[in-house]
């Protein structure tokens, strides 16, 4: 009797001891490994009129960038070589309360692209340590007040690199014979997203955009939030959105192989927490491309089953196979 029991607590420390060292291994890999492979994912849609060129949208977004990720830095800098049609940056883009100069250097070489963002809310505010486990109980919550950032600098850097600010307005741009019509909302995440003001927005936008007046081919309409709330989402349809572009999930950061998200920091179903899906609301839909982004906060800086990464969005006549 006494050797059993010798061996069933000689099989449960073998057991333990292996999951200790399995555990051990996965976080190294996710924080060592999986977080620095930088990845770019690639859509097409083919939702512009008969006759367009193709045009290719590049979409960042959660860079949270710190001014020692060089890598980072450099890999981002890398994607000119796409020569992207638009650029769309659906928020957080800083990740420290020194990364001014290193977020400028990133994203210098996108100068004179056409662009559009929005913010969110680590484009104001500095991140804080807090408890992984908290995501658990539901979206995380600010608990005390943190430290501001200048998102003046931000927003003035993005506008001298010809970006358009759509946070709570709409926007219009023609871009290689294509009309599109753009707006998009702050972060719902800390309930900045004014979705009264878009319908107001967009009527101004059409009573004045030049192209009213002449024929050409039909608008695009394109939607951006930092946060995938549904209430957002569905807004955005309700408003003629045909593509909506959002961010903030990190698509999930922790996956498991086979069941893939734990959490989505929102209200957004799991099965939605990134890549390319439809979204519907009162009969009409709209394509919802979900960016898993491109960084972590410095406090939990950690991917598992779940590769950062800047998405290639090719548009596409509707009248091309």
């Amino acid at each position: 009797m006494l050797v059993t029991s010798r061996r069933a607590a000689d099989v449960a420390l073998a057991a333990s001891t292996a999951a200790a060292v399995a555990s051990a291994g996965a976080f190294a890999y996710g924080a060592l490994v999986e977080r620095n492979r930088f990845t770019v994912r690639r859509e097409h849609l083919a939702i512009l009129p008969a006759g367009s060129r193709p045009l290719t949208i590049l979409h960042l977004s959660d860079i949270h960038l710190a001014p020692w990720q060089t890598a980072k830095q450099e890999w981002i800098r890398s994607l000119a070589v796409f020569e992207p049609d638009l650029v769309v940056n659906t928020g957080d883009n800083l990740g420290h309360d020194d990364a001014y100069d290193a977020i400028e250097y990133t994203l210098e070489p996108f100068r004179g692209i056409p662009g559009v963002f929005v913010h969110g809310s680590n484009d104001y505010v500095a991140p804080r340590f807090k408890s992984p486990f908290t995501y658990f109980s539901g979206p995380s919550k600010a608990h005390r007040a943190p430290d501001d950032l200048d998102n003046a600098r931000l927003t003035s850097f993005f506008e001298s690199l010809g970006w358009l600010d759509l946070n709570n307005t709409a926007r219009a741009l023609e871009i290689r014979g294509s009309r599109l019509e753009l707006f998009g909302v702050n972060d719902a995440h800390r309930q900045w997203a004014r979705l009264d003001k878009i319908p107001e927005a967009l009527d101004e936008l059409r009573e004045n955009v030049g192209w009213q007046d002449e024929d050409g081919p039909e608008s695009v309409s394109i939607a951006l939030t930092h946060a995938p709330y549904q209430q957002v989402l569905n807004s955005f349809v309700t408003n003629g959105a045909q593509l909506i572009f959002g961010g903030h999930t990190h698509g999930g950061q922790v996956c498991v192989p086979g069941y893939g998200a734990l959490v989505t920091n929102c209200d957004i179903p799991r099965k939605q927490v990134s890549g390319l899906s439809t979204w519907t609301h009162a009969f009409k839909s709209a394509h919802l491309e979900v960016s898993a982004g491109l960084g972590t906060s410095i406090y939990a800086p950690f991917r598992f089953a779940c590769r950062p990464e800047a998405v290639l969005v090719t548009l596409t006549a509707s009248n091309m196979g």
